[in-house]
């Protein structure tokens, strides 16, 4: 598919020196992909993979692709990274997707199906139960199913109805007996997302799945009767999901309100995608075409030996039977920097010396214990946090419902923009309001992506701030999945800047000059552009000089040239970018001192690391900013200045084993394509997801500073 839009648009997007925002995300979404067909995995971890590409690519459709139409829709102009306007970017983008769903279908039916069989697990159709276990599907959906189906009739007495998004629908066409053809009806059928995604049978030592889809179309006449049914196609719609909360006079004023309405009306958005089962019929599908203002090119179509929604096998994957099949996770080591035992005391410890954690390898139960006991210490007389997004049912929110309870003074400043947690996030932010909490639920046009907590406490006569800054959120789920980096301190120049940061985020004040803390919207974007044109400096002057940064996207053009720049000046620079990356390395002329590295496996890699070699006097950041332009201009972000010795050797540790990596690295090329990094003859595999639960502190001793 990809030079279906003529040759003369490949050539455009190959000489442009920035590579595509949304092809490059499709290029991750393949590296997940490539997760699912690595053969030492097991069918249950190939099943998990596969899930969540399908789970990114709907993410993909409700913003990206809902962005783009957005453009497309109100006619207005969009130039793509790649030189494309809008018409001819949507062709190669829609063109890249099909052959994704493609790939995905097709390691379904010839990877996935066999590989459960091999299990015992059969995914089938009611025809081939026993007449017991057809029995029983058919009182399950008697009893549990039919009650709660609707069909909805569309004709010219009733309005076309609201379909949900990303839920499996039915759509049926009818006839009354005797009626001319062209007076057939259109009906829906709506399957509720809280009705399991098969229907599981035990037989011998197998377990049958039967997709809830089949057992409502053996017995879908049940909800048509005394007409003829023409045709039954099973398809799902992706609606934009892309708002953008519009300034005005009285925004505070009604913030919230704003919020909600801007939720309901993504349940309503404009439809973006179809998905649908081979066998359909076409008069419905030009039908819904016509109303939805879509191409046939936004058409994806199944084939019944697949099925429709991967993100469904997560089912399968949660289910206690097969959960002992999945690797487990080994237990979380204690930090480099942490004391020895007998110090239970975190205040204590922190008093004495600071400890950089790297999640999963090191649990987040130094963070949970420190917020727990400020909870119910007597001297804590603060608490101040930022929420972006925490667990379900989380142990922060629970220990600063207790600290209110306590009388202790608690400001959270929880981002109900997070995307796709709106809801949950309100929630959560109102059970702490109610509390006594002082809550503000975001800042009306930028998202609040910083992690910092401060806990003033009064010992003695003095008092002591506890801080902790981070690259992850506050929630203990995601920490067991989610490589990430966190500071705890009692450090007086840290305390000083978010003590600062906190009083712009709360308070309506312009803070002084940050000593130890790198900011945004301020100035993060030319303060990393300072620190990459110094590089360049000491590079044209003969001396040392490198760029080491690890993130999850690269986006910011600005960034990009600054790097470009320091290339051509002799710089070497190294990066680590898991996903969207829109640089092209290794081009003559441009760029052939950057290499890009992506990283995926077991955990997903979300930590942000930003060294500067600086001629020795290294400078070394980590925080919760990526390089992209919503992160500099539309978020408040920060990077801490990582000054300890042994904490910033822990650091280049984490460079190093990076760099060293042979099993879940893929090199990027120039033109935007990625190749998996493999062990070269004679070379031992070095896997990261699990040698950071083995590093000791002497070899973090003995690692150097990254050298050009």
């Amino acid at each position: 598919m990809k030079l279906a839009i003529g040759d003369k648009y490949e050539s455009i997007i190959q000489k442009s020196d920035l590579v595509s925002r949304d092809l490059s995300w499709l290029k991750f979404n393949e590296r997940v992909l490539d997760q699912s067909k690595k053969e030492q995995r097991t069918i249950f971890e190939k099943l998990k993979f596969l899930a969540i590409t399908a789970s990114n690519l709907d993410e993909f459709f409700m913003i990206r692709v809902g962005s783009l139409y957005n453009y497309l829709d109100y006619e207005k102009e969009r130039v793509d990274y790649s030189g494309l306007r809008e018409e001819p970017f949507k062709s190669r983008l829609m063109g890249e997707c099909q052959d994704f769903h493609t790939d995905q279908h097709n390691h379904f039916v010839n990877v996935i199906l066999p590989g459960l069989d091999k299990e015992g697990i059969s995914l089938c159709n009611i025809t081939k139960l026993t007449q017991p276990e057809q029995e029983k599907v058919h009182s399950y959906f008697i009893k549990a199913i039919y009650p709660m189906l609707t069909p909805m009739v569309y004709d010219g007495y009733r309005t076309f109805p609201i379909l949900m998004n990303k839920l499996l629908v039915f759509g049926v066409v009818t006839t009354s007996p005797g009626e001319r053809q062209d007076m057939r009806k259109l009906s829906f059928v709506q399957i509720p997302a809280n009705i399991p995604r098969f229907f599981e049978i035990e037989r011998d030592n197998s377990l049958l799945l039967i997709p809830i889809e089949e057992v409502i179309r053996e017995n879908i006449i049940s909800l048509f009767r005394n007409v003829e049914i023409e045709a039954i196609s099973l398809f799902r719609i992706t609606r934009n999901g892309d708002f953008t909360l519009e300034e005005s006079e009285d925004m505070d004023a009604n913030f919230l309100e704003e919020v909600k309405r801007k939720l309901m009306e993504r349940k309503t958005g404009r439809v973006v995608r179809i998905e649908i089962e081979e066998g359909y019929s076409k008069w419905m599908l030009n039908s819904l075409l016509e109303r939805w203002n879509l191409k046939i090119d936004s058409v994806f179509k199944v084939k019944r030996a697949s099925m429709l929604d991967f993100t469904g096998l997560w089912q399968i994957v949660g289910n206690r039977k097969f959960r002992d099949r999945l690797p487990q996770i080994p237990e979380p080591v204690k930090p480099l920097s942490y004391p020895e035992e007998g110090m239970a005391d975190i205040f204590e410890v922190l008093k004495q010396k600071d400890i950089l954690l790297h999640h999963p390898y090191n649990n987040i139960d130094s963070i949970l214990d420190l917020v727990e006991k400020a909870a119910e210490d007597p001297g804590v007389m603060a608490i101040k946090m930022t929420l972006y997004r925490v667990a379900k049912d989380s142990q922060i929110t629970k220990a600063l419902l207790k600290a209110a309870e306590n009388g202790k003074h608690v400001s959270v400043l929880f981002e109900v923009k997070a995307r796709f947690d709106e809801e949950n996030n309100i929630r959560e932010a109102k059970k702490l309001q109610k509390a006594g909490c002082f809550v503000i639920y975001g800042i009306s046009h930028l998202k609040t992506h910083t992690k910092l907590l401060l806990i003033v406490k009064k010992e003695d006569w003095e008092i002591t701030r506890y801080v902790h800054l981070g690259s992850g959120n506050y929630n203990e789920d995601t920490a067991r999945l989610y490589t990430d980096i966190g500071l705890l301190t009692t450090n007086e120049t840290l305390a000083n800047d978010v003590s600062e940061f906190f009083n712009v985020i709360t308070g309506h004040s312009m803070p002084h000059q940050y000593k130890n803390l790198i900011t945004a919207p301020r100035d993060m974007r030319n303060q990393l552009i300072e620190f990459v044109e110094q590089e360049a400096e000491n590079a044209r002057n003969g001396l040392p000089s490198g760029v080491f940064i690890k993130v999850n996207s690269l986006e910011d053009s600005e960034i990009i040239y600054a790097l470009y720049r320091a290339s051509q000046s002799g710089v070497t620079i190294k990066l680590i970018i898991r996903g969207i990356c829109c640089i092209r390395p290794g081009r003559a002329g441009l760029s052939e001192k950057i290499e890009v590295l992506s990283i995926v496996g077991d955990f997903l890699e979300h930590s942000r690391i930003y060294h500067f070699h600086n001629n020795g006097l290294t400078r070394t950041y980590a925080g919760s900013a990526d390089m992209m332009v919503r992160s500099f201009d539309k978020r408040l972000e920060s990077l801490f200045k990582v000054e300890s010795p042994l904490l910033e050797k822990q650091l280049m540790n984490i460079i190093a084993y990076n760099l060293r990596d042979n099993v879940n690295t893929y090199v990027m090329q120039e033109d935007g394509s990625y190749l998996l990094k493999k062990p070269a003859d004679g070379e031992a595999e070095f896997n990261i997801h699990k040698e950071f639960f083995r590093v000791d502190s002497e070899e973090v001793m003995r690692v150097e500073l990254v050298k050009p």
